[in-house]
């Protein structure tokens, strides 16, 4: 077998059985931690390109004894369809006016063509997926939130035995944020909110959000590699996490009500969660309690 060799930051001669053994030295103890563990991830409509490597990733950690559910976004395709069909994008704090026509359209990009892909995939890579949505099951119910916002709901209630029937028999979960409502209508909910609540539903480890930035960085724009809930509101009422930061983050201090750890990663990093969940440094900012 042909033994290849890489260098240290200081020059030393490194051959690959060394590295190898320096990383699974650094991750057994993680991957030990890990092993019946649920963990809550969350792939982002803007990183959705990325979904190879993330499907691999969770894949793997399934392989390795963790619980992985993964939840979906679509934000980019909904777009896309709405252009074509000439209808109105329209965003009021964030939330997406959902229409009877534009709920018609969500519901056909988040189940029909984004979760069916993911677990397409998933299959194709040697993984056992199952696509389902809050509607399954009344696993999400909720309420609608304002007339002037449609068919867009805020959770009341999550029942994730459906979830757990699925972990138990060796399934990973692909969840599209759709939920029912009062009167058995659809409703579109941001998909950060539910991995929250299903997150907190789970009593899960993790909640992990794959987004389109590394993390949340310090008033220098160093990334910070772990703080504390505390510190984190300091760094919102400071300025120094803005704009469409502030959303994101606050999604994480709600979900620490109920779930020890959270963590911001950038979804298009190669292998990114395995690097996060195994490695001392991390790859992203981990908020804790």
């Amino acid at each position: 077998m042909a033994i290849s060799f890489s260098r240290t930051p200081e020059g030393d001669v490194i051959s690959d059985h060394h590295l190898i053994a320096q990383v699974l030295g650094e991750a057994l103890p993680y991957i030990d931690f890990l092993k019946g563990k649920t963990l809550v991830i969350k792939l982002g409509g803007s990183t959705l390109e990325h979904q190879r490597a993330v499907l691999q990733d969770i894949i793997w950690l399934r392989a390795l004894g963790a619980y992985p559910i993964l939840v979906h976004g679509g934000g980019p395709y909904i777009n896309e369809w709405l252009t074509k069909l000439n209808l109105p994008t329209r965003f009021v704090n964030g939330l997406r006016v959902t229409d009877a026509a534009t709920l018609e359209i969500v519901r056909m990009v988040l189940l029909g063509q984004v979760n069916q892909g993911l677990v397409l995939m998933a299959s194709q890579m040697g993984g056992k997926a199952i696509g389902l949505s809050g509607t399954d099951g009344g696993m999400v119910r909720a309420h609608m939130i304002d007339e002037r916002l449609g068919f867009v709901g805020e959770v009341d209630s999550v029942d994730p035995t459906p979830l757990e029937a699925l972990l138990k028999d060796g399934y990973i979960p692909v969840v599209a944020p759709l939920s029912e409502g009062p009167d058995g209508t659809c409703l579109n909910i941001n998909a950060d909110l539910v991995a929250a609540h299903l997150a907190g539903a789970l009593n899960a480890e993790k909640l992990i959000f794959l987004s389109n930035v590394s993390g949340i960085c310090g008033s220098d724009g160093n990334l910070i590699s772990e703080l504390r809930e505390s510190d984190a509101r300091k760094l919102i009422d400071e300025g120094v996490i803005h704009g469409g930061m502030i959303p994101k983050v606050t999604a994480c201090l709600d979900a620490l009500v109920a779930v020890p750890r959270v963590h911001i990663v950038d979804g298009g990093d190669s292998h990114v969660l395995l690097r996060e969940l195994f490695t001392d440094k991390g790859a992203g900012t981990m908020i804790i309690r």
